[in-house]
């Protein structure tokens, strides 16, 4: 994306880009942030990684897949674990299992989640068998009822899947304002263990009811869309790091976003995809140091008024 990496720290970013990349030139020595989950208190890092669009590649492809495989190695070496893929993500989950089987000790290490996007239990219940071959796992840490298709079915089918160990936690996804209402009514009836939707600094549609809701029923939240697929990169382009990045550290316009969602008490972490390991990298460090209160969430949204 040319509009990220006009914001990425050249004095930090122009030796990594140099040479042959590795993620420990970028480690942090402290533990990453990290959030409990509501239904069980385990705690998850506050930076993932998304796959949608960046992971699908042929997995046969060697070009390809070495960026992808340092993009993991950044997440890890950050102390992050969560990565997020999907069937309807063509290449993500093949990729995303090939990625992990180059180091077999690293799945401990990864929160792993997909999803189901299908009508009925069977179907559903072979999309699973498939994912779970694709990704070369046994057992996945998270599986959600993706963009509220047959929801109220597939939780069913889901919470059978989680007594029978094949998953630790149910969720439901989408991606747009529009669902918002309908994803609110099933936060307070359904009580799924994770939510995932949108919530950006420049769209904040969730902060009304849904996220108010999933703080009152325990629901981990998961944000996806963190820069608008780009748009927030666009919009503040030639614009320089405002001052008010320094109180809480950050060095990039990416960390002052992701900052600004994960100021949110209801937010548990944030899914940004990346292909370029600079960026995951940049990204990670959105999960250390301090985070904004909600006045500085304001100044932060202001700069976008």
């Amino acid at each position: 994306m040319p509009d990220r990496r006009r914001f990425l720290q050249a004095a930090a970013c122009a030796p990594l880009l140099a040479q042959s990349w590795t993620a420990s030139a970028l480690s942090p020595r402290q533990p990453m942030l990290a959030r409990p989950i509501g239904s069980t208190g385990d705690m998850l890092p506050v930076i993932g990684l998304g796959t949608a669009d960046t992971f699908n590649v042929s997995p046969s492809d060697a070009a390809a897949m070495a960026p992808l495989a340092q993009v993991v190695d950044a997440l890890l070496e950050a102390r992050g674990s969560l990565i997020d893929t999907a069937p309807s993500y063509g290449q993500a989950e093949a990729v995303t299992g090939a990625l992990l089987a180059r180091e077999p000790d690293r799945r401990p290490l990864v929160f792993l989640a997909t999803k189901i996007n299908t009508q009925g239990h069977d179907a559903a219940r072979r999309q699973i068998e498939n994912s779970l071959r694709a990704l070369r796992t046994q057992k996945l840490d998270l599986i959600q009822v993706h963009n509220l298709i047959d929801t109220r079915n597939q939780l069913a089918l889901l919470r059978e899947l989680k007594q029978q160990g094949v998953t630790r936690y149910l969720g439901i996804t989408h991606y747009t304002d529009a669902a918002h209402d309908e994803l609110t009514e099933l936060v307070e009836k359904e009580k799924p263990d994770f939510l995932q939707i949108n919530l950006s600094v420049g769209a904040r549609n969730a902060e009304k009811r849904l996220l108010p809701a999933c703080q009152a029923n325990g629901v981990a939240v998961l944000i996806n869309r963190p820069f608008q697929d780009g748009a927030l990169f666009r919009q503040v382009r030639d614009r320089p790091l405002p001052d008010l990045a320094g109180e809480i550290g950050c060095t990039s316009w990416a960390q002052l976003f992701l900052k600004f969602i994960i100021g949110h008490p209801a937010v548990t972490a944030v899914i940004p995809a990346t292909s370029k390991p600079a960026n995951m990298a940049d990204n990670a460090r959105a999960g250390f140091g301090p985070q904004p209160d909600a006045a500085l969430r304001e100044r932060i949204a202001a700069l976008l008024g």
